[in-house]
């Protein structure tokens, strides 16, 4: 029988802990986790829409439950936050069903010199237009090609009907602007081609949307790229979109 929580002797020599869900199938890590007492028996039960769920799902629909392993342990919460954020980063999020790298992963994660130097060095953003700033931390890859660029920022999102004001995406990795879309139309999430999904579309999720448009012209993207959008995502921040209109700024 899979064991389903720790005793309290358990408990309190764990501490605080990083551990890992594995897909039995492929033997392969597919989302990390940091807590204590039982939090790493939490997901088995959990419902929604998320990738880790559906994995779990069909995990169960075919008799089967994610392995769960320690990677550390006795931690204090601080440390389990940085082991956290740095197994993430050596897996490579896009292995991985979490939805963010990690607690302080805006600062001191793995990136090429090129991308620290970026980041380091981006000047602060003014911004003009009604925008939307959509950050793709999770997707983005360095040197990654103009199309799942563009692919990776346009979807797909919960988003509310102040979308259709928009008049540009701003796609953002790690506080900066990378690229300035120029937004020709709002479709329900799956209803459009995307050039790196296997089936040229992506599944279609309730309540998502996704946005077809083109790179800005010269005069706005340079406005915007390369500037740093940092104090729009304050620290603890989760939700990977934000509206921003020229009065604020």
């Amino acid at each position: 029988m899979k064991m389903k929580k720790f005793s309290s002797k358990v408990i309190e020599q764990l501490k605080f802990y990083v551990y890992l869900y594995i897909d039995p199938r492929t033997d392969r890590p597919f989302y990390i986790g940091k807590g204590k007492g039982n939090r790493a028996f939490n997901h088995l039960g959990a419902e929604g829409d998320s990738d880790k769920i559906r994995i779990i799902a069909e995990l169960k629909k075919a008799g089967l439950t994610p392995k769960i392993e320690l990677l550390k342990y006795g931690l204090k919460e601080a440390e389990a936050l940085l082991v956290e954020a740095t197994a993430i980063d050596l897996l490579n999020i896009r292995n991985l069903t979490n939805e963010s790298r990690g607690h302080g992963s805006r600062v001191g994660s793995r990136a090429s010199v090129e991308e620290v130097v970026a980041a380091l060095d981006a000047k602060p953003i003014k911004i003009r237009h009604r925008v939307l700033l959509i950050n793709i931390n999770k997707a983005f890859r360095y040197g990654m090609n103009t199309l799942d660029l563009y692919d990776a920022t346009r979807s797909a999102w919960r988003l509310g009907e102040r979308r259709t004001s928009v008049q540009y995406a701003l796609s953002v990795y790690r506080g900066v602007v990378r690229e300035v879309y120029s937004i020709s139309a709002w479709l329900q999430s799956g209803h459009s081609i995307r050039g790196f999904d296997e089936e040229g579309r992506p599944p279609k999720r309730e309540g998502r949307w996704e946005f077809i448009g083109v790179v800005a012209d010269d005069d706005i993207r340079n406005l915007y790229l390369g500037r740093s959008v940092a104090a729009y995502f304050p620290k603890g921040n989760q939700n990977p979109v934000k509206y921003v209109d020229s009065e604020t700024s």
